[in-house]
């Protein structure tokens, strides 16, 4: 049992490290980004590209898997997101056509990456980093499975200490309030959407690199696959929530893996969907929202 809870708190990262980046963007500036997705493993489909010419280690890829994930979300924001949210009548037109565009300009990368990889698995066979498994009373933990952890952890905190106690980070919990509002105060919502999508998307294309070397390959519609536990983790966890965050994805991680455990995984998704419904029902606003409406 205690080897399986060891594995959960690394699929957990994984989901927390994807996730995270959802969760502040819809949390503050107000935007759902379905291409999300498609940015995590076009970040690590980069990463793989590079490693094949180059040998490097994983702290490197992961820079590289960073950067392009920041690079691109900046991008889609400005070329496609602000327009939206300029034109649009209201907020709440806004936000479907975001939705709508993201999940529209996800299919890209995935459909690109399809292209060059045949539909194949990839990763980075040629890194110069190797996985070495550590034992401790009879529990197995590789080292890939540490960095994750650790990672996930570190830039939870960061994220966490960034809303909360910076100047930026409470500008973006004022725009998630009352985005009008914080505007007549003289905050830059322009500013701090790059900011925030610079930041979801790095999260994304790291996320992207650490699945890569804790599973060894990742396929071109993996990051789909984890974009529906995105949401779900968000939802379950509170809109905006970092802690809410956190804790939803170890749940559901938790959950997979007794399920997969114990029944051979034919129940996984239903099982563990199920609980989110049932947490919805009893408390809508998610484990650690507020119990208004309100992006926080």
């Amino acid at each position: 049992m205690a080897q399986l809870l060891i594995d959960a708190l690394v699929l957990g990262s994984i989901y927390l490290l994807f996730s995270l980046g959802m969760s502040i963007s819809w949390g503050t500036i107000g935007i759902l980004n379905f291409a999300h997705g498609g940015l995590f493993m076009f970040s690590a489909f980069v990463g793989s590209r590079i490693v094949s010419t180059f040998e490097i280690g994983l702290v490197l890829v992961c820079l590289i898997a960073l950067v392009v994930g920041a690079l691109l979300s900046v991008a889609i924001d400005t070329l496609a997101f602000q327009p939206i949210l300029r034109r649009s009548k209201n907020h709440r037109t806004a936000e479907l056509q975001i939705l709508i565009g993201g999940i529209g300009i996800g299919i890209i990368p995935v459909a690109i990456v399809q292209y060059y990889t045949k539909s194949e698995p990839f990763g980075f066979a040629g890194s110069t980093y190797t996985t070495e498994v550590y034992t401790f009373f009879g529990l197995r933990i590789s080292s890939t499975g540490v960095i994750v952890i650790g990672c996930a952890l570190l830039l939870t905190a960061i994220v966490a200490f960034w809303l909360k106690r910076t100047s930026h980070g409470l500008s973006l919990r004022a725009i998630g309030v009352d985005a009008e509002t914080a505007e007549l105060m003289g905050v830059n919502r322009r500013q701090l959407s790059f900011l925030t999508m610079a930041v979801a998307g790095g999260l994304a294309g790291l996320a992207g690199a650490l699945l890569t070397y804790n599973l060894g390959a990742i396929t071109a519609e993996s990051g789909e696959t984890l974009l529906i536990k995105a949401f779900a983790i968000i939802i379950l966890g509170g809109v905006g929530s970092t802690i809410g965050a956190a804790a939803a994805a170890m749940i559901l991680a938790v959950s997979e893996t007794l399920v997969l455990r114990f029944t051979g995984g034919g129940w996984v998704d239903a099982v563990c969907f199920g609980i989110i419904l049932a947490v919805l029902l009893i408390r809508p606003q998610g484990i650690f929202g507020r119990k208004e409406v309100r992006r926080v």
